[in-house]
């Protein structure tokens, strides 16, 4: 959606209310007290009142605005931001569109939104063929952490990221082209880079009949057991970009929007940015626009699985 398009739609708070109030009906509105799915809007107090047992829900309740007194123009413009396929944006600067004192409160808009993402595109599996391969993102340490700096791929400020991507070749590709078309990707923080752990995050996101393609490192040995088919080969640096050409592509975007708005993100926090990234790709060809399927997935999550609050002293 352009923005144009945004302020046309959605200019006032009343225009977010009644919008989101449509998407709530939508997605079924559920009382919490007895399970009643059939409600009365009560438009003074915002509230939908329960046919049943007349238990009162506000319109916040139950989705991820529960809790939040921020107004729901402040929810909107940041999931159109969040969502916008071309550019990426801190909470600072998110913050400083909305014109809002308290950079923590926009903070954790986002960081709610970006909890979203990634519940949504964890109830999906890749399929066909996938190019897996591993890389490292650089974060903060803990200012507590006292323990020596380790270096190389064990050290502290190297995190460790399986880039796991749909793909499938392409019919005489011109020069120009890659040899593969890309579909849809999956990236997945990880304490280490032991085959056990990979193996239980492949197994979790790729369907059992996949053919996977990866380097000959040790922690994709027992893939042929899992997996209908394991192309493993050793692959010359310079040969990198024919035998798995989207993982590292999408690697390297993957980085620069890290690196557009932070330097040394703290590692509990650092899932979330490439959940922003993958929902954003992979939506990138849909319709309707990622703006208006996020917006209906907002309204039916359950509060207790997203974050709600951020501790001060890790931010």
């Amino acid at each position: 959606m352009k923005l144009s398009d945004f302020d046309k739609h959605y200019p006032t708070e009343k225009s977010c209310i009644i919008r989101f109030k449509e998407m709530c009906i939508q997605s079924g509105v559920v009382c919490p007290h007895c399970g009643h799915r059939e409600h009365l809007w009560l438009p003074d107090s915002m509230h939908f009142e329960c046919k049943s047992c007349h238990h009162l829900q506000s319109l916040r309740s139950g989705t991820i605005m529960h809790s939040s007194k921020l107004p729901f123009l402040y929810w909107f413009k940041a999931i159109h931001l969040m969502t916008s396929p071309k550019k990426t944006f801190s909470a600072l600067e998110i913050q400083r569109r909305l014109g809002h004192k308290r950079y923590q409160s926009i903070r954790e808009i986002c960081h709610k939104i970006r909890s979203v993402i990634g519940l949504r595109d964890s109830e999906y599996t890749l399929s066909g063929m996938i190019e897996v391969d591993e890389d490292f993102f650089s974060t903060g340490r803990d200012d507590h952490d006292n323990t020596p700096l380790k270096r190389g791929r064990d050290s502290q400020k190297k995190s460790k990221v399986p880039v796991m991507i749909e793909s499938h070749e392409v019919d005489n590709p011109k020069n120009t082209e890659k040899p593969k078309s890309v579909n849809h990707l999956k990236m997945i923080v990880i304490p280490d880079l032991k085959a056990q752990t990979i193996n239980s995050v492949a197994q979790n996101s790729i369907e059992q009949e996949a053919v996977i393609d990866t380097d000959a490192s040790t922690s994709y040995t027992a893939f042929a057991n899992y997996f209908a088919q394991h192309n493993a080969s050793v692959i010359p640096p310079q040969e990198i970009s024919k035998a798995l050409p989207w993982v590292h592509i999408a690697i390297s975007n993957a980085k620069t929007l890290l690196s557009d708005m932070h330097h040394g993100v703290k590692l509990e926090f650092l899932q979330s940015y490439p959940n922003e990234f993958c929902y954003k790709m992979n939506r990138i060809r849909i319709q309707p626009n990622p703006f208006d399927r996020l917006l209906v997935v907002t309204t039916n999550i359950n509060p207790t699985s997203i974050i709600y609050s951020i501790d001060r002293s890790k931010i």
